[in-house]
């Protein structure tokens, strides 16, 4: 981890009935570093963004900025700068780029101002770089156009810590690269990021990091390429 923590579990445990989703998941995303979380698909990463997020139930404890904010409901972490964004994008179609940002926007922020609230959605265009779509409905934009978006009305939290689901799922290489690129700029602008992703050469890049979810149970963190080299990791990706 680099830095001190702004994001902690210990010992997070999920269960739906009968199976356990989540095992004792320990867990630290320091100060701004960027972490990549993977493993195959059922592994438990969704489930335990949801237990970080508030939107799931859970035993043991998540702590960020300083506060346990085990019992927090989401709207509250999303208020306090505990953001996600999604792997399938579902925007307000009916409304422009830069009112699907003034939306959150407004709930966070509580502006109320129309000139306030358009200039405040405007910066976070800018940032993600849609600002020139800004009256342009997202029926017309492309896919990354799309992920872009997406992580834009995350930032309209203004957050310390952004997840970002599976941003570059289905994208092409060029159309990863700029993802990336988004990522990585916001994360020198002071935020944290957590990125679950499938795309092993968007990982290694984007990632100071690595942890490593199977079958519900953290069995790798640290360095990308040791990580990904991990006799455990392998068996897991490769069936070995």
């Amino acid at each position: 981890m680099i830095g001190s923590a702004i994001l902690s579990s210990r010992g997070v445990i999920k269960r739906f009935g009968g199976f356990t989703a989540l095992n004792g998941i320990d867990f630290d995303l320091g100060d701004r570093e960027r972490v990549g979380l993977i493993g195959p698909n059922g592994s438990g990463k969704s489930t335990f963004v949801n237990c970080l997020t508030g939107a799931l139930p859970h035993e043991g404890k998540v702590v960020f900025a300083d506060s346990d904010i085990t019992t927090m409901p989401a709207w509250r972490r999303a208020r306090a700068g505990l953001a996600r964004s999604f792997q399938i994008p579902r925007p307000f179609r009916g409304l422009t780029v830069r009112q699907n940002i003034g939306v959150p926007l407004s709930f966070i922020s509580g502006v109320s101002d129309q000139d306030e609230l358009n200039a405040k959605a405007n910066h976070v265009l800018e940032q993600v770089g849609l600002l020139s779509r800004a009256d342009a409905s997202p029926k017309s934009l492309s896919q990354v156009d799309l992920r872009k978006l997406e992580l834009g009305r995350a930032l309209a939290a203004q957050p310390r810590v952004l997840i970002a689901d599976e941003a570059m799922a289905g994208l092409s290489d060029s159309e990863v690269d700029e993802i990336l690129d988004l990522l990585i700029q916001l994360n020198n602008s002071g935020i944290a990021i957590i990125l679950i992703e499938h795309i092993m050469r968007a990982v290694i890049r984007f990632s100071q990091r690595v942890v490593v979810f199977v079958a519900g149970a953290k069995i790798a963190d640290g360095d990308p390429r040791e990580v990904l080299d991990h006799p455990e990791v392998v068996r897991a990706y490769l069936g070995q």
